[in-house]
């Protein structure tokens, strides 16, 4: 008989046993695959013979691991570890008892049976999926020994039981440590669980992580379900660019598309406003076989994106689609076509539209009925408002200011007062307040129509209302004057002062003129002291239109009218008028001098069309006064400061020509006298003779300077805008006493020349002609 004997030389004690690990720690430090190092032996073991005589020592005492030695010596009786084995049937059974009574592992001595693959995995697929614990120890138990095998059926079972609470981590660790197999294909079932479950879960990064990994690799076993899975978590976390990608990466491996895979990528490639990607995805959703119809929810999205896209053709083809394969359309499919329809303009199908889905039982939106409302008033059809906003109503809508406002200010733009204006009390007894633009469009409407006490009313209720009213009542007062109708302006002002509302200088001044083009220059006069009094700047352009209308005058009692409103504008360019008409002894300086001081002050940089525009007029004023030696200081002067500096050409022996065509009538005459007296000067005293002089003189002053010539027997001959003479033939007339008398001192009688209607060929003085010529930097600004 065999026995054993510990000799003197065990002298180290066996460690102690670790303490027992969770399944889940133990799971991990087993994902592995490889069996822990067995300990050392410390211990000599010796075996004798039945007298006790020592026949051999080895190596023997050491720490026993349960279930990691491939062997324990034991001291049982002979029949613990004889026992016959169990059938195969029962052998899982017995292991599955065992997981359920021991979340520790058992030795191997406590197997009825040697174990296998096959029965660990019957045995693992015969626990409760309840309760994943004794499955994670049976597993953890089975990779330590020899024998185990990885399988890919159990590395899936494993992943598909571990619960939804279950850390990422535990399945992270089994994707890692079956990625580190030597052959990682042959374990699609495990990958396809691992992403399946960690995207159902939610885990969105080790979701997309697993996916990467595999997609790096190149394992191309990833099926449709996973895939499915990974898009929706991607899709309902709003990552479609990387849903997109998952979907691009599905169709690259070769895998097949089901159902849901279209149900998932169609209605997200149109939102994401790849439309034609999602067009040919629903045409191949529709001819693969074995998908069948598209679901409702995906024609809406479609019909939804094409019209808001603007793509209504190919929006109301899938709407009709839709209907013929039996699907029944939402509110919203037909509020989407609706909408579509009628932002873009094609207010008559989205109307027909709207008909029919009413005939189809379906009650319109609030936000349809509105927009259905303003669209068909912005239109111009307010009929067909009135009573879509009366149904509206009917249906138990209360409209919104919006809407209230749009159909006033329509109404109002129509010109229609009594719908107006009905529309505006029926908002105000609704509770709801006009907004600016309403009170501005019913404020226009008002003036337009002329109803001044209609409008002041409404102003002061949008006063009350707790709007600013001092814009819109200038507005409405600038309505009067560009209308023309003056007399309304000054009432209209009348109440704004009444009311304690103020104006611009702008519109002050506007009216002004409008005051002196109608001829009320008794009302004129305190609107200029306003205007002044109110730091109004009185610019050369303003003075010079008033000594328009003073030239054109013809009434004694309007001409002293006109003065005191000269007088009223303290302007600069008043006592240079004024000084031009008295004595030396009161100027104390010649004419000429007295003019140059003048056009030196001034600024030519900014007033230089405003001084062309002075002189026109100043110089018909004096040639209409007799004052022709004044006049043509006055044109001496604006030639010299370049104010006409294309005027006078001389072409040395060539040609001479005078330009008056921009010219006034008197600035023309004045101009024509001086220019002679200067060519006659050049070739009496110098000798230069030219070839040919011409006037030209336009198809406007052509008659004037024609007729005023031709009284002298002038060598002149009149075309079409151009007065022509050989040079020789001038310089014979410049000899002549008369024209040398002409000349020097003044134009002929004012009974010949200057009452040939002078008043009505006055161009540049009129003050409609005057707006039109003069550029915007020397408009009037506000």
């Amino acid at each position: 008989m065999l026995q054993l004997r510990f000799g003197p030389r065990a002298r180290h004690p066996l460690p102690r046993r670790p303490p027992p690990l969770s399944p889940f720690a133990r799971l991990r430090r087993g994902l592995s695959y490889e069996p822990p190092p067995p300990p050392e032996w410390t211990d000599t073991v010796d075996y004798l013979d039945e007298s006790g005589e020592l026949l051999s020592s080895a190596p023997g005492a050491r720490p026993a691991v349960p279930g990691a030695d491939p062997s324990i010596l034991s001291t049982a009786p002979p029949r613990t570890r004889t026992r016959a084995p169990r059938r195969r049937p029962a052998s899982p059974l017995s292991r599955c008892a065992t997981a359920r009574e021991r979340p520790s592992p058992p030795p191997l001595s406590a197997l009825p049976s040697p174990p296998d693959p096959p029965l660990l995995l019957l045995a693992a697929s015969s626990l409760p999926g309840s309760d994943p614990i004794p499955l994670i120890s049976l597993i953890a138990w089975a990779r330590l020994q020899p024998w185990f095998v990885p399988s890919d059926d159990l590395s899936a079972l494993l992943a598909l039981r571990l619960p939804p609470a279950t850390p990422s981590s535990e399945l992270l660790a089994l994707f890692d440590d079956t990625l580190a197999l030597p052959d990682p294909a042959a374990f699609p079932k495990t990958f396809n669980t691992v992403v399946s479950a960690l995207a159902t879960h939610g885990l969105l990064e080790p979701s997309f992580y697993c996916f990467k990994h595999l997609r790096d690799i190149g394992f191309k076993g990833l099926q449709t379900p996973a895939y499915n899975a990974l898009l929706s978590l991607l899709l309902a976390r709003g990552l479609a660019f990387k849903a997109f990608e998952v979907l691009d990466e599905m169709e690259a491996s070769g895998c097949a598309l089901d159902a849901g895979t279209y149900e998932l990528a169609v209605p997200a490639l149109a939102r994401a406003g790849r439309i034609d990607a999602a067009r040919k995805m629903f045409d191949e959703m529709k001819q693969k076989e074995g998908v069948g119809r598209a679901p409702a929810a995906v024609y809406s999205v479609m019909v939804d994106v094409l019209s808001k896209a603007g793509r209504l053709d190919a929006a109301m083809g899938m709407y009709r689609e839709m209907v013929a394969v039996g699907h029944r359309v939402s509110l919203a499919v037909s509020t989407a076509m609706v909408e579509g329809l009628v932002r873009s303009g094609k207010l008559d199908a989205g109307m027909e539209l709207w008909e029919e889905m009413r005939r189809g039982g379906l009650r319109p939106s609030f936000g349809l009925y509105t927009m259905v409302v303003e669209a068909n008033a912005r239109s111009g059809r307010l009929d067909v408002a009135a009573k879509l906003f009366g149904d509206m109503e009917k249906a138990g809508f209360f409209p919104t200011p919006a809407t209230y406002a749009c159909l006033v200010e329509m109404h109002a733009s129509a010109g229609q007062v009594d719908a107006a204006m009905r529309l505006y009390h029926s908002m105000a007894n609704a509770g709801t307040r006009p907004g600016l633009s309403t009170f501005s469009a019913l404020l226009t409407m008002l003036a337009n129509k002329r109803l001044l006490d209609l409008a002041a009313k409404v102003l002061l209720e949008m006063k009350a209302s707790g709007f600013p009213i001092e814009v819109t009542a200038s507005d409405l007062l600038m309505i009067f004057i560009k209308d023309g109708s003056t007399d309304l302006a000054l009432r209209w002002l009348r109440f704004m002062g009444s009311a304690g509302i103020r104006t611009n200088n702008f519109i002050i001044r506007q009216l002004f003129e409008s005051c002196m083009k109608t001829g009320l220059y008794d009302s004129a006069r305190p609107l200029l002291e306003t205007y002044v009094s109110g730091l109004g700047k009185v610019d050369l352009i303003l003075y010079t239109s008033i000594l328009a209308h003073l030239v054109r005058c013809q009434d004694e009692g309007s001409e002293r009218a006109i003065m005191d409103i000269l007088s009223a504008s303290k302007h600069k360019a008043h006592d240079f008028m004024c000084g031009l008409f008295t004595g030396p002894e009161q100027r104390k300086k010649p004419v000429l001098s007295f003019t140059r001081e003048f056009f030196q002050s001034i600024d030519y940089d900014n007033e230089e069309s405003a001084a062309r525009y002075f002189v026109n007029v100043l110089l018909n004023y004096l040639v209409l006064m007799g004052q022709m030696n004044r006049a043509r200081c006055v044109w001496k002067v604006a030639y010299e400061n370049k104010l006409f500096a294309k005027a006078i050409v001389f072409d040395q022996h060539i040609a001479w020509s005078l330009d008056v065509r921009n010219l006034s009538v008197g600035a023309a005459l004045v101009a024509t006298v001086h220019t002679l007296h200067r060519f006659r000067k050049r070739m009496l005293y110098y000798g230069v003779v030219p070839r040919r002089i011409k006037l030209v003189t336009g198809p406007t002053l052509k008659m004037v300077v024609a007729q005023v010539l031709s009284s002298l027997e002038s060598p002149f001959e009149v075309s079409k805008v151009v007065l022509r003479a050989p040079g020789d033939s001038v310089l014979e007339w410049f000899k002549k006493p008369i024209v040398q008398q002409f000349l020097l001192n003044e134009i002929p009688s004012k009974a010949d020349v200057l009452m040939h209607r002078l008043n009505v060929m006055f161009p540049s003085s009129a003050p409609e002609v005057r707006s039109l010529s003069l550029s915007r930097s020397l408009g009037m600004t506000r």
